[in-house]
């Protein structure tokens, strides 16, 4: 498995100081590694407007692992791994979220039903569900910081699109 630095949590004390909750490794029990990819679970939120309260009332990292957020948000950070090492192409699929990921170190290419864009440290994409898979073509490992939003797809969206691709949840 992959491993990450620092997830800080911030939160308040009685008095409403600003403190730090939890300075480390956010714990992890997803089924998501090693499959080509290891997806780490940062924090997530069924709730669309999170209530802020001094400290959270549990673990959000050790939820019930989710492809993509019914309701709410997440953050992951997803290692992608090279041919070399089992990894390939995702399946193409379509998610009902609005995504931004970054990518943070290596390479990674993102295709969709027309094109293909190579993308390396410091890219940013704006995925607004579309039909797209991922693929490391390099000979190391890419890593990548996404945030899912829960969306839904408008009415004139929604006729034109194909059925038959999988949503991802």
């Amino acid at each position: 498995m992959s491993t990450i630095g620092r997830r800080i949590v911030t939160g308040h004390d009685a008095q409403g100081k600003s403190i730090i909750l939890s300075d480390g490794v956010p714990p992890q029990d997803n089924p998501m590694t090693g499959n080509g990819a290891d997806f780490i679970e940062i924090w997530n939120t069924a709730e669309t407007v999170p209530v802020l309260t001094p400290a959270p009332d549990s673990e959000p990292a050790l939820r019930d692992f989710t492809m993509m957020p019914a309701t709410g948000h997440l953050i992951r950070i997803i290692d992608v791994y090279p041919a070399s090492e089992g990894g390939s192409a995702t399946p193409m699929h379509r998610t009902q979220t609005l995504d931004y990921a970054v990518v943070i170190e290596g390479e990674i290419t993102l295709i969709l039903d027309d094109s293909e864009a190579a993308l390396g440290p410091g890219s940013v994409i704006v995925q607004r569900g579309t039909d797209h898979a991922w693929e490391n073509r390099t000979d190391k490992r890419a890593r990548m910081a996404f945030f899912h939003i829960a969306a839904e797809f408008g009415p004139e969206l929604r006729a034109v699109l194909p059925e038959t691709l999988e949503l991802m949840r």
